[in-house]
């Protein structure tokens, strides 16, 4: 009978970036793009919004895993995990996204404010990421996803405590339903995060306004 078995190796990680960090940077964004979705595709929805700001830089990780969305070839995304050989997955991604926070970090003023955005399987994948990142982040989105309950409850009350949170849902998400975002409202305000909540008329999907009114709200 075979036994398993689990070898670190070196990993060569990939992500976008608009803008370059440098000490005229005034905020970062780290976007996480949400399941079958390739970072090169998801950063364009901000770009907009980095064009507007010379002092803004979003930088958008891919998840270590890609695959072909249909059939053997065509089009590819990317996961930030599965159920298979979970908890390694989840620490190979840690160690990316703490080793890309501390890259261009960095390079920026001390201090900086971050924001953090997660989409759909990428808001889980923020949210275990900040429980233990290097830095505390100025502001949390969670779009049509929410914060994973698996995380340390020590290390995540400490974390939310205080932290501006904003979820974001469109009207006609199809894996999202308003009681749930009204239930994870609850919960987060509990913890004591700063709650609160942007819908918009579409989807499971990003939305230009609402990235612009985001944007907006963190320099106004």
């Amino acid at each position: 009978m075979s036994t398993e078995h689990h070898l670190v190796v070196p990993r060569t990680a990939r992500y976008q970036q608009l803008g370059t960090p440098s000490a005229a940077t005034r905020r970062v964004w780290f976007v996480c793009h949400g399941y079958g979705q390739l970072a090169a595709y998801f950063i364009r929805h901000f770009a907009a919004l980095a064009a507007a700001d010379p002092g803004l830089v979003v930088v958008a990780p891919e998840g270590l895993s890609r695959f072909y969305l249909h059939g053997h070839a065509g089009r590819v995304g990317a996961s930030w995990m599965t159920r298979d050989d979970r908890q390694h997955e989840i620490d190979d991604q840690l160690t990316f996204l703490n080793q890309l926070a501390s890259h261009v970090l960095g390079r920026c003023p001390a201090g900086v404010p971050v924001t953090v955005l997660g989409f759909s399987q990428g808001t889980a994948t923020a949210g275990r990421w900040l429980v233990g990142a290097p830095f505390r982040p100025a502001h949390l989105v969670l779009w049509a996803g929410a914060f994973p309950p698996d995380t340390n409850p020590a290390a995540t009350d400490q974390l939310i405590q205080n932290l501006p949170i904003t979820l974001v849902i469109g009207e006609h998400d199809e894996y999202l339903t308003p009681a749930a975002v009204a239930e994870q409202q609850a919960h987060l305000q509990q913890l004591g995060a700063l709650v609160a909540v942007y819908t918009f008329a579409g989807g499971h999907t990003l939305n230009q306004e609402v990235i612009a009114q985001l944007g907006h709200t963190e320099t106004s």
